[in-house]
């Protein structure tokens, strides 16, 4: 197992030597999601428990107890929502298969020209969303896999863009427990181009003379960009476990093509196997981030038929204020 962790460590610094800040599609696939991962400051590829994990590692997705469905929801920024809905069925065998839906829901806001200023009584909207398909098992007591395949859409108006791509994760757990340690890499896929009918302009080819076709149709031509990659491994490490009270501290390395390498650290405190609190950093190592702080607290409890979970996060985000995060889980 370390081997493979060197192996895949040093591929993954020749590759992202350079920076590339910026310069990829869906940069929405970075946001972070599931309020108790947010608590942890995103170091969570490692610590699992929840259905959150088929987005930050589709390994861990095996070694959730019990079948889940949530559903996150957060305001993000500039008057923007995310929202997301994961689904994990627990089957016989170790086996386990999931869907999720993230989606980032700009708004709508009505459309201005020179010569309508205030506004023409149309209205422009954009969004994005992945939907995925995972699956996974268990190689063993310790070792479990997992793989997601996801369709990626982004939307301005008339305009949009597509791309399919692919997560995978692992997690090796320890005999006792006390240590894991996940790792996985996330939007292997094809490059995003826009396309749509806002893209065709009437054109001018000689605006000086007359006598010709003023309005010709031509078709702005877009440039592909690549998905961002993900790249993450992290460790989760149980300091205390007595009696009905546990801690666990994670730390995250996160690794992105598009942007520099940054560590995520987190803290979750368990009583009696039913309510936890989290707090954590993210960020790490970043001198340009506006992030920081995370917290986040949940409990259990039975209501409907189902055991249910309820989530609450607090982000820090610099100049765009605090932001939070409220997720809610049915057990089944």
């Amino acid at each position: 197992m370390r081997n493979i962790a060197v192996t895949i460590l040093t591929l993954f610094s020749v590759i992202f030597a350079q920076s590339k800040v910026g310069s990829s599609a869906a940069s929405f696939l970075g946001v972070g999601v599931g309020s108790r991962a947010i608590g942890m400051g995103g170091a969570f590829s490692a610590v699992g428990g929840d259905a959150s994990v088929l987005y930050w590692n589709p390994g861990a997705m095996a070694e959730i107890k019990r079948s889940e469905t949530l559903i996150s929801k957060a305001n993000w920024l500039v008057g923007s929502n995310l929202n997301f809905l994961s689904s994990v069925f627990q089957m016989k065998q170790g086996r386990s298969i999931g869907v999720y839906l993230l989606q980032l829901d700009y708004g709508q806001e009505e459309i201005t020209t020179l010569d309508d200023q205030h506004g023409t009584g149309q209205y422009w909207s954009a969004i994005d969303y992945t939907l995925g398909l995972s699956y996974g098992g268990k190689l063993s007591n310790r070792f479990s896999f997992g793989g997601t395949g996801k369709y990626i859409s982004q939307r301005i108006h008339h305009t949009s863009a597509s791309s399919f791509a692919a997560d995978l994760g692992l997690l090796y757990k320890t005999e006792a427990e006390k240590v894991r340690i996940g790792m996985s890499i996330s939007n292997f896929g094809t490059d995003m181009t826009m396309d749509g009918k806002d893209l065709y302009k009437k054109i001018d080819i000689d605006p000086d003379n007359l006598g010709h076709n003023e309005s010709l149709v031509a078709k702005l031509k877009t440039d592909p960009w690549p998905l961002p990659l993900f790249f993450r491994v992290g460790t989760a490490i149980k300091l205390l476990d007595v009696d009905n009270f546990s801690g666990t501290v994670a730390l995250d390395s996160f690794i992105p093509s598009d942007d520099v390498e940054t560590m995520n650290l987190g803290f979750e405190f368990i009583i009696y196997n039913k309510s936890h609190f989290q707090l954590g950093y993210r960020g790490i190592g970043n001198r340009s981030s506006e992030e920081g702080l995370t917290f986040g607290a949940g409990t259990t409890f039975y209501a409907g038929g189902f055991d249910m979970r309820l989530d609450y996060s607090l982000r820090t985000f610099g100049v765009f204020g605090d932001i939070s995060h409220i997720s809610i889980a049915f057990i089944y």
